[in-house]
């Protein structure tokens, strides 16, 4: 594919924090999530990562990373953290917390600091893909240097 890649604030950080990653541009799908993605990129969806952004019964805003094939179990993620209930943000909400469009949401360079809860079993895998701040475009890189890069803390909230 010779088309440009996407200098996008998460980009950004990437590079200032020299984080070593690749880019890749795949056919973007509305509501296709990380299916459309692992298909496009030819990868197991397990290592897909989605960034949801959400919050807790005082609105305080959070960032979960979860594997494309799983789903987080907000009740598990609310008992882990201390709080009554977690939900996800109204897709407004949350662009306005990342200043990322959902659908386009990266963990890297968000508009506000937000705490960062990584299903633990991420740590394992190899490489992962997650969104590069731009619809349709995802940044492999080693999950051990985006714990460190984004100080996560790490969870077990998949629900199986």
């Amino acid at each position: 594919m010779s088309e440009k890649m996407p200098v996008t604030t998460a980009i950004r950080f990437l590079r200032q924090h020299k984080i070593a990653f690749t880019e890749h541009l795949y056919a973007y799908e509305e509501k296709g999530g990380t299916a459309v993605s692992a298909r496009e990129l030819g990868v197991d969806e397990h290592c897909v990562i989605k960034t949801l952004i959400m919050e807790d019964e005082k609105k305080q805003p959070m960032i979960v990373l979860m594997h494309g094939d799983k789903e987080v179990s907000t009740k598990n993620l609310a008992r882990h953290i201390g709080c009554k209930t977690i939900s996800p943000c109204a897709p407004e909400v949350a662009n306005k917390h990342s200043g990322y469009m959902v659908g386009g949401t990266s963990p890297f360079g968000t508009k506000k600091t937000m705490p960062v809860y990584m299903q633990d079993s991420i740590v394992v895998l190899e490489r992962i893909y997650i969104n590069g701040g731009k619809r349709g475009f995802l940044v492999c890189l080693s999950p051990v240097q985006l714990q460190q890069a984004l100080n996560v803390i790490l969870v077990d909230v998949a629900n199986e």
